[in-house]
């Protein structure tokens, strides 16, 4: 069984696998949202198995165990799961930072592939993703990076061009370990709300998984 965390706005609802960072997906009513995510598990394994093996995509839906209800809001409506769940400030130990990085690192990687992929290529323009390039699309997820990377408590590197993305992956793993070991960020952000490293990597995994698969779905073949 799989443990999923559901998150209900008022017109979208998200369900979220408790233990498998990045496997989310949204439906108009909680059984929609359970029937996508489990429609989206063999997607999921591809992102995540060359760092985390052990993990096998459900038949259907049976296989998921709802531990928690969510209130959401104008971001779950909007296309977001964005409620931090109880438990999440849950101590972590090196092990646990190690398996959510791997998991964090996986999803990152899916989405470099679908773009490298995706050059050069017709994109289908409509609901899934509007009309956004390539360029534009790998720009968005840098800039959600940078975005979140402040939620862990950190400034992003100052460096720009072709390098950025990486520079602020390494940033970005550096201040989770920080922040979930309890150490010292090397270069911290003025950030009023912090997020907890938790919440974070399903954050991150889910943002850029979504869009991996959205330019899967838009290639012309």
């Amino acid at each position: 069984m799989f443990a999923v965390i559901v998150e209900k706005g008022a017109k979208r609802t998200f369900a979220s696998a408790a233990d498998w960072p990045g496997w989310a997906r949204s439906g108009k009513t909680e059984a929609e949202a359970l029937e996508s995510l489990a429609a989206y598990g063999t997607r999921y394994a591809k992102a995540v198995t060359a760092v985390t093996p052990k993990f096998a995509a459900p038949r259907d839906a049976s296989a998921f165990e709802i531990v928690q209800r969510l209130a959401g809001g104008a971001g779950t409506d909007f296309g977001v799961p964005s409620s931090e769940a109880r438990g999440d400030d849950a101590r972590l130990g090196k092990s646990d930072v190690a398996r959510l990085l791997a998991i964090v690192e996986g999803s990152w990687a899916a989405f470099d592939r679908a773009a490298r992929a995706a050059e050069g290529k017709t994109l289908r323009t409509g609901p899934r993703g509007g009309g956004r390039s390539v360029e534009k699309m790998s720009a968005h997820v840098l800039e959600a990076e940078v975005a979140y990377l402040s939620k862990l408590g950190s400034r992003a590197p100052r460096i720009e061009g072709a390098g950025r993305m990486r520079a602020v992956r390494r940033t970005i793993v550096a201040a989770f370990e920080a922040r979930a070991l309890g150490k010292p960020l090397d270069d911290p952000a003025n950030t009023k709300t912090l997020w907890t490293p938790r919440y974070f990597a399903r954050r991150s995994a889910w943002h850029a998984l979504d869009h991996a698969w959205e330019l899967e779905d838009r290639v012309t073949r």
